[in-house]
């Protein structure tokens, strides 16, 4: 069975200790409920106002989380298998989903001096809320994922426990303005209706400050001064004409301002650098992304007093950074922070599956988004909690948030594409989320866009209302009217591009400036499928699937998406097999796969930075497709869902290093590119071909190479069209070296004479067809080779750090290709997340190279590390690390 007998709210239920919440009586505090009690309404015959008051027995109820589909408590509680495992998650039953689910809470105040209301956002789809019996709003006020609601239950709240209950309705992407999954992963049964973002109970006196936050104006290019002006609203909630005071402070810097409301008006406050000399702001603390600067943060402080007493307090975390994004030349996006051109490197972005938010596990997730020398994140849709910007401030990752497609979102302009029409009320629903998510989003540094429209723009009144609530909420950073090529009626083009690929193209097809290669600002591409770890493999698939999974390439896999044109990895296994030979069982199938998508990422990246500072069609944005899953996936991920790192990870990490040697498959031309600030002289460039069984063929140096900063490229040499003796298969090494002689970057290629064809007419959405495959083969007779390791690991203040030596002890001429080293605790397992120095290392006989892995101590579990080394001809062991 995978799932407990009975429907949800039966006798399989437990019965769960309430959720009470104490909630303060501090004028100005927000507390959040804790979580709730759910069940189907389909189990619960009691009356609304029976379910919503005081005391109600919630036997046999589910407890749920603050943030929480019905489907991710019903997880937690056991009801079914793991959904991530083979294809488990077809044996939840859909009819469970299709009815309302209560969702009910307790809290407790210790007095009603002062007002009570409910804030909250993230419903899906809709709820009837109820506060001690009484319905405060129905599901026609509350509905969209996106849009904010503020109930004022100060009349209906009493000294001691209260309760407040959500009937939740069922959520259908393609007829709600809320979140769907498109063809990123098979669709939660839930539809992830619920409440996924925190419900607060906010307290006050009679003035409300809302509304506040801080608009930046930096002096550029200089970066010599920066204007601050604050804003917010102060509302007068109580019957009577009040006088408020509202004061405030940034840094060191306070201001004050007297105003006058009448009973129940509403009045801007505005705070400008005219009128608050300490507003003006010399050397200003300046925001970068990662990699460009630091990330210094402000802190906004507003309060608002009445007779002395204090009302209500708001605070505002803020950066100061200038964000503008012309069209050039060609019509392409070009991105520049603080007067600084930047390309756009970046990753798609996907949360949980069934939206449960874990605040470590998005930190991971960043962090590794910065180790692999990425600077921007994409969500689509999804528009994750507070936290998440909180932390890609701190980080430096930017972010491109906007509305997805292919659902209710482009239900009125996307053709064919599924998503109901908009009715009258669908309007006003939209503009009210526009207006949610820019106040929210707009003091955050890390956001640098909002994209109102993905694969189609919104028609003339949509785009309106969008960018009348957008200009209210004062929107800092540039709008842009969608993710492909569209254009909008009053924002015209996009400057971007959505030419795919989505499966599987040869790593030359970057270099191309057509289609989906380096030119322009892609929003989303990859070349498909992302075979993850053999480890991961096996957590995922039955051994059944997994052999299917080598097998079969014409296989309906489960794990890839929902889509028809995504079912199989027909394109991708017959590339394989086409270009490294049949894979010979599963491990061999997932070793080529690695290599394939090492190579293929990586020239996915370098061929848009080599790209970006060119005089004609410049590269101005790459966006991975995708950074990651929501689920146990086999495409469409640079790590997977359980954090490993495969060839995908370390491709990009190769691509993106801050001082870089590649390769172009266009010209043969060796480059230098400097993926950071500061410029280079004194250079040392080799390139050197060899032979699989390790004999030389062509090696060449060049001296004094320069490269200027800030994504600058400069072309050492070029490899000459033909090499006397070279095998149809064979290696390029490129080192560079610094003018002390340190080698600072090392990249290992494996090509062929036989080069990759595409067939460019027959170019479809999403891939263009290859006609014949490089050559690949001779890798798989590369001589096995011996690789020594030594380690020893450093502990502190819970984190661990792991160094080893990896040499190539062969005694013949033969390299150790794309040598992995994997962190596992004694049974074996990978201890994750891990972030390596370098990893997936080639070395020739007698070279070493020492590797660093820092990782939490704790995600030993009291075991000692232990390293797994294996390779493409590398005889897998594992040695102690302790």
């Amino acid at each position: 069975m995978t799932r407990a007998s009975g429907p949800p709210g039966r006798a399989t239920a437990p019965h769960p200790h309430p959720h009470v919440t104490r909630v303060s009586s501090v004028p100005g505090s927000t507390t959040a409920l804790s979580g709730y009690t759910i069940r189907s309404s389909a189990e619960v015959s009691d009356p609304a106002a029976t379910v919503s008051s005081p005391g109600y027995p919630a036997t046999g109820w589910f407890p749920a989380g603050p943030r929480s589909t019905v489907l991710a408590a019903l997880l937690a509680n056991g009801v079914y298998a793991d959904p991530f495992y083979s294809t488990n998650q077809q044996n939840i039953p859909r009819a469970d989903f299709q009815v309302p689910w209560w969702y009910r809470a307790d809290f407790t105040v210790a007095d009603t001096d002062e007002r009570t209301y409910l804030d909250f956002s993230g419903v899906m789809s809709a709820a009837d809320v109820y506060v001690n019996g009484k319905r405060v709003a129905t599901a026609n006020d509350v509905t969209g994922a996106y849009t904010r609601h503020e109930l004022d239950v100060t009349s209906l709240v009493r000294s001691g426990t209260n309760t407040v209950a959500f009937r939740i309705q069922p959520n259908e992407p393609n007829k709600n303005l809320t979140m769907g999954w498109i063809d990123w992963l098979q669709p939660p049964p839930d539809r992830n209706m619920g409440i996924v973002r925190d419900v607060l109970v906010r307290r006050g006196g009679p003035v409300a400050l809302r509304d506040a936050h801080v608009v930046t104006r930096l002096d550029v290019p200089s970066l010599a001064s920066a204007d601050l002006t604050v804003k917010a609203q102060a509302r007068n909630d109580s019957g009577e004409p009040v006088t408020a005071t509202v004061s405030g402070s940034v840094g060191t810097t306070t201001f004050e301002k007297t105003v006058t409301l009448a009973a129940h008006e509403t009045r801007s406050v505005t705070f400008f650098p005219a009128d608050v000399p300490g507003l003006h702001l010399t050397d200003p603390q300046v925001w970068w992304p990662a990699g460009m600067g630091g990330q210094p943060l402000y802190t906004l402080d507003l309060t608002a007093s009445v007779g002395g007493a204090p009302s209500d307090s708001a605070r505002e975390t803020f950066g100061i950074r200038d964000v503008r994004a012309p069209l050039n030349a060609d019509g392409a996006r070009q991105y520049s922070v603080n007067g600084r051109r930047m390309l756009i490197k970046g990753g798609g972005w996907s949360p949980d599956e069934f939206l449960r938010w874990d605040q470590t596990y998005v930190e991971d997730r960043l962090k590794y988004a910065r180790d692999l020398g990425l600077n921007t994140i994409r969500l689509e849709g999804h528009l994750e909690p507070d936290e998440f910007f909180e932390r890609a401030d701190r980080y430096g990752i930017l972010t491109l948030p906007g509305w997805e497609c292919c659902d209710k979102w482009e239900g009125n302009v996307n053709g064919s594409e599924t998503g109901d029409k908009w009715t009258s009320a669908d309007y006003p629903v939209a503009k009210a989320s526009m207006a949610a998510e820019a106040a929210r989003l707009r003091d955050h540094p890390s956001v640098i866009s909002f994209l109102i429209g993905s694969d189609f723009a919104p028609d003339a009144t949509i785009e309106k209302n969008y960018l009348d609530a957008l200009k209210a909420a004062d929107w800092p950073t540039p709008v842009v009217s969608a993710a492909s090529d569209k254009s909008s009626p009053q924002l015209g083009s996009s400057g971007m591009k959505m030419t795919g690929p989505y499966d599987w193209i040869p790593p030359n097809y970057w270099y191309a400036k057509r289609e989906g290669g380096a030119t322009g600002f892609n929003s989303e591409t990859g070349a498909g499928p992302d075979i993850p770890t053999l480890d991961t493999l096996r957590r995922m698939m039955s051994p059944a699937e997994l052999d299917t999974l080598w097998k079969n390439p014409g296989a309906k896999q489960y794990h890839r998406s929902p889509s028809p044109t995504f079912g199989t990895l027909k394109i991708y296994d017959n590339a394989l097999t086409g270009r490294y030979g049949a894979p010979t069982g599963v491990t061999d199938y997932v070793r080529k796969a690695q290599l394939a998508q090492y190579e293929n990422v990586r020239a996915q990246y370098e061929a848009y930075q080599r790209n970006a500072t060119d005089s004609a069609k410049p590269a101005t944005g790459v966006v991975y497709w995708m950074f990651n899953s929501g689920w146990t996936s086999l495409h469409w991920q640079l790590t997977d869902r359980y954090l490993d790192q495969g060839g995908a990870y370390f491709g990009a990490k190769k691509a993106n290093e801050p001082l870089h040697v590649q390769y172009s498959y266009d010209d043969r031309s060796v480059v230098v590119v400097a993926n950071r600030h500061a410029s280079a002289s004194g250079l040392t460039v080799r390139a050197t071909l060899f032979n699989p069984d390790g004999t030389q063929k062509y090696d060449r140096t060049v001296t004094g190479v320069r490269v200027g900063g800030d994504g600058a490229h400069s072309t050492a040499l070029t490899l000459p069209s033909s090499v006397g003796g070279l095998s149809t298969t064979y290696l390029l090494r490129l080192t560079l070296t610094d003018s002390s002689g340190k080698e600072v970057s090392r990249n290992v290629y494996w090509l062929s004479t036989r080069p990759d064809t595409l067939d460019w007419a027959g170019t479809d959405w999403y891939y263009t067809p290859t006609t014949s495959y490089a050559d690949l083969k001779g890798l798989s007779s590369m001589a096995q080779v011996p690789v020594s390791a030594t380690a020893s690991t450093y502990s502190s203040e819970g984190t661990s750090t792991t160094t080893v030596t990896v040499r190539n002890t062969g005694t013949g001429k033969v390299p150790s290709l794309l040598t992995d080293v994997h962190l596992v605790d004694a049974q074996g397992r990978p201890v994750l997340p891990v972030q390596w120095s370098d990893n997936q290392v080639s070395l020739w006989p007698g070279e070493s190279v020492t590797l660093t892995a820092t990782y939490r101590t704790a995600d030993l579990h009291g075991s000692a590390p232990r390293l797994r080394i294996s390779g493409w001809n590398t005889p897998e062991r594992t040695i102690p690390a302790g």
